[in-house]
């Protein structure tokens, strides 16, 4: 396709009668970057790649110097557009340099009534980016002083990129040989047909980006740079070349902005495919809909943390884990919810669905059978993708003197309640791993870990190897960018008691034991949203151990400041 003076590469994929999405590369990559994006949205949408001019198989400007400005950038956007879409304004997606370039296409008058959407991934507007800079330089605080250090720190390839046939040489020399590899090892990318043999050349010619537009518009950026469609913000929270922070004025230049994060970093539209085809794909929809907004709206205050991301909930056909997939789902998550009860967890998924989750799955399994469990793992991993949030929240319970508790019963509650954590952080967990792009385990454990008790001594242990196990994952995968938070409830109103093993008695005293509890759980009614609420607010905050309920806080202080009267406390027997 011609273009000026350069023949742009262009591929199509899908159906050409559905909405176009029209996504552009950054820098130093080719258009095979959006490979794995491009497949997934092919289903729904009529999906256009091209190379940016002197990338890829697209053909380069002559001279080099001044070939490569935005607004000839926006003369190829337009050339693209116009043959592949022109009755219908496309869907604009960018990473990196694409998005530099989308910010352009987007708030420039020439385009306005071409883009239906634009979502944008780690690349700013060099326009709003310039008056970043302004103005935490006319007005400096230590706090601004403090943040343009640190994305100065982090543009420092900005500057060698500037400096005179150095980059060239580097590119075509020791730095393309390596960079593949490099990619893999730092950024975690999967191998495969990334980055294409054109990669030293690509970004030789992809220097003349920076030079000839990053000075001129930090020095006079825009002042009517607004966008005129509604954009949705892509943040990697692990990006290793962009601040969050540049974002913080956003509004002011995107009124219709939907913000998403992402624990990721720079390259995920390799490492993240399926959160973006998610992402994209919700957005467009609400747009062709006609309100782009609604998502929003739907999904609460932790939206621009879980929308879009995939949560897995064991025990989650009631008690606290139905209630912390609800959680999950208001936030916009795509939702598995794994349970021995089918009605139950379909009927969780059903409501995740209509409470705001975009996609539920309920799937039958018993935590603690271990073949089961590493069915589900590839059962989820091939249909729905790599988990993000690993809720283990599957539990039973059992009351009685350690004399009176036999070998089955122990094996019983240890089967769910230790050995289901285990599976769950092993199986899943490891995945994460092998990702490379971060995650979070949630094991709910139980104020019964600190706190002993002559009559739930099997309960307890159970309950004490999960927190001490999650400290200790804690630590093997902090640098693999994975949390791991044991989350400790009280005495909270779910149907664990009712259900509840009480050892050493009939069947009738058990039954009725069972009851008095329920009865005492509903009258001290602490909502297992709360614990919800909880579950959410660590793994945003990445946070350890969290005690949840007053009694549960107070065992906790008791058991680091004051163990002896926990003891004490120990040899008090409930009346039921």
């Amino acid at each position: 396709m011609r273009s000026g003076d350069v023949e742009l590469c262009v591929a199509e994929l899908g159906d050409p009668a559905q909405p176009t999405v029209l996504l552009v590369h950054g820098y130093p990559d080719s258009k095979e970057v959006w490979s794995e994006v491009a497949r997934g949205l092919a289903d729904r949408f009529h999906v256009v790649l091209y190379d940016v001019r002197g990338c890829g198989r697209s053909t380069a400007p002559q001279p080099l110097r001044g070939g490569f400005t935005l607004e000839k950038l926006t003369d190829d956007f337009l050339a693209v557009a116009d043959a592949i879409s022109p009755d219908r304004p496309v869907h604009l997606v960018g990473h990196d340099w694409g998005s530099v370039q989308g910010w352009e296409f987007a708030t420039v008058r020439r385009t306005e009534g071409r883009i239906a959407s634009f979502t944008s991934m780690s690349g700013p507007s060099l326009d709003h980016f310039g008056h970043w800079i302004k103005k935490r330089t006319a007005r400096p605080t230590p706090r601004r002083a403090a943040q343009l250090l640190n994305q100065s720190a982090k543009s420092w390839y900005i500057y060698l990129l500037h400096t005179p046939v150095l980059p060239e040489l580097a590119w075509q020399g020791p730095l393309g040989k390596r960079w593949p590899k490099l990619l893999q090892r730092v950024e975690k990318l999967p191998g495969g047909a990334y980055p294409t043999a054109s990669l030293p050349t690509d970004a030789a010619h992809g220097a003349w980006l920076y030079r000839d537009n990053v000075l001129p518009r930090l020095r006079r950026p825009r002042t009517d740079a607004y966008a005129h469609c509604p954009v949705q913000l892509i943040t990697p929270t692990g990006d290793a070349f962009l601040s969050p922070r540049l974002y913080d004025d956003l509004e002011q230049w995107a009124p219709q902005l939907v913000r998403r994060t992402l624990p990721a970093k720079h390259w995920v539209p390799r490492t993240r495919p399926d959160q973006l085809v998610s992402w994209i794909g919700e957005f467009i929809t609400a747009k062709e809909e006609g309100d782009p907004a609604r998502q929003v709206v739907a999904s609460g205050a932790y939206a621009d943390r879980f929308g879009g991301q995939l949560v897995l909930v064991t025990g989650a056909a009631g008690g606290i884990g139905r209630a912390t997939a609800f959680a999950f789902a208001e936030a916009g998550a795509r939702i598995i919810v794994v349970d021995r009860d089918a009605e139950g967890a379909a009927r969780t998924a059903d409501m995740s669905r209509l409470i705001g989750a975009p996609q539920a799955w309920a799937e039958v399994v018993d935590v603690a059978d271990e073949t089961a469990m590493e069915k589900l793992a590839d059962t989820v991993h091939a249909e729905y993708g790599t988990v993000d949030v690993l809720v283990n929240n599957a539990g039973i319970g059992l009351s009685g003197s350690f004399l009176q508790t036999g070998t089955e019963d122990w094996k019983k509650v240890l089967d769910v309640n230790l050995w289901g954590v285990i599976h769950g952080c092993r199986i899943f967990g490891k995945r994460m791993a092998d990702r490379g792009q971060g995650g979070h385990i949630v094991n709910i454990a139980s104020a019964a870990a600190f706190q002993p008790s002559k009559v739930l001594p099997a309960y307890s242990a159970s309950k004490a190897a999960v927190l001490m196990l999650s400290e200790c994952l804690r630590a093997e995968l902090a640098g693999q960018g994975i949390g791991v938070s044991a989350v400790c409830p009280g005495l909270v109103n779910t149907g664990i008691t009712a259900t509840a093993r009480f050892t050493g008695v009939s069947a009738d005293e058990e039954k009725r034991r069972q009851t008095k509890a329920a009865r005492m759980y509903r009258l001290r009614n602490y909502p297992p949203e709360k614990v919800a609420d909880a579950i959410l607010r660590a793994v945003a905050r990445n946070q350890a151990v969290v005690p949840v309920t007053p009694e549960a806080r107070a065992a906790h202080l008791l058991s680091r400041f004051a163990p002896r009267a926990l003891r004490a406390l120990a040899r008090f027997e409930p009346r039921l």
